[in-house]
């Protein structure tokens, strides 16, 4: 505190200086376009068939997505960089540290989205609602609802609910309900768990709306949400699952391997204490990938059975 009583705010973390390229790429944090490229091609699952036009549409879709989510990532980080750097990690992010200008940031973020509009103008004619309301959510979260317990987590979990539901548009699939609750459930884990890390880590001097939940509460709302997300999955391979007579050889596989990553995870937050980053503690653990990667085979496996059922007779008798 100054001598007018005035709070100054931490200076930006010295670091050594690099090209502004690639600081303007660790804006765009490429390690989180993961979560593009796992939840939007979920539907195709439920597409007719996997020609290269839908495959196509597909990866358009992925690219809409993370342009989008980049333009997020911008403004949240001009918007927090006061509070960011008074976080022991986020101080490292370029424009908190001072190694990208606001006026840089700003000039990145109306490229993304020029780049953004050229996708949903010339690309496939798809209703654009699901990047709208993304975007419209995530400028709601940032201003209000972020501060808001426990509506914060289920805002973020609706995020990937518009992701997946564009990715059906995309393919021309009918949307299948228990995968979106799935996926919506299955990401209040992983919120969840960051928050629970976060309240261990800091408290709600970055995050507020940590001052509304305990590790208690953290702890019973994952329990509840891991829970319906299994119910959820489980009735999607039963009931939407486009497998064919391959339904039970799925279940049989897909039931105990889901459930071994989704206790995995739960193993991580609270024995090893990860969670501070869902995407670095779910494809930085061995057997969670190993186990979500046998459930993918084995679905898509059906999947491309149940559609192209000449590959049983090309495989063999």
């Amino acid at each position: 505190m100054s001598a007018e009583g005035v709070v100054e705010l931490p200076a930006p973390v010295p670091v050594a200086v690099r090209p502004a390229g690639w600081q303007l790429l660790r804006l765009a944090r490429p390690r989180q376009w993961a979560k593009n490229l796992l939840a939007v091609p979920l539907a195709l699952a439920d597409a007719g068939g996997w020609g290269w036009p839908v495959l196509a549409r597909a990866g358009w879709a992925v690219a809409v997505f993370t342009c989008a989510a980049v333009l997020v990532y911008v403004g949240n980080d001009i918007s927090d960089r006061r509070a960011d750097r008074l976080h022991p990690v986020k101080r490292h992010r370029p424009i908190a540290a001072g190694r990208v200008s606001v006026p840089l940031a700003v000039s990145f973020a109306a490229a993304v989205a020029a780049l953004l509009a050229a996708l949903l103008l010339f690309g496939p004619a798809v209703p654009p609602w699901p990047v709208a309301g993304y975007l419209l959510l995530n400028v709601a979260y940032s201003r209000w609802l972020k501060h808001a317990a426990p509506l914060d987590v289920c805002v973020v979990a609706l995020g990937f609910v518009l992701r997946v539901w564009y990715g059906y548009d995309a393919v021309g699939a009918a949307v299948s309900l228990p995968l979106l609750g799935a996926v919506f459930t299955g990401c209040l884990v992983l919120v969840l768990g960051k928050r629970r890390h976060e309240l261990g880590a800091g408290g709600p001097a970055h995050r507020p709306a940590l001052a509304g939940y305990t590790l208690q509460l953290t702890d019973q709302l994952l329990g509840l949400s891991l829970a319906l997300s299994a119910g959820a999955f489980l009735l999607y391979l039963a009931t939407d699952a486009p497998v064919g007579h391959y339904r039970q050889a799925v279940l049989l596989v897909a039931a105990p391997a889901g459930l071994f990553a989704a206790f995995r995870y739960l193993q991580a937050i609270h024995v090893h204490r990860a969670g501070g980053d869902p995407v670095r503690a779910v494809l930085h653990d061995g057997p969670i990938v190993a186990s979500a990667a046998l459930v993918g085979v084995v679905l898509a496996a059906a999947i491309a059975l149940n559609h192209y059922p000449h590959l049983v007779h090309w495989m063999g008798p």
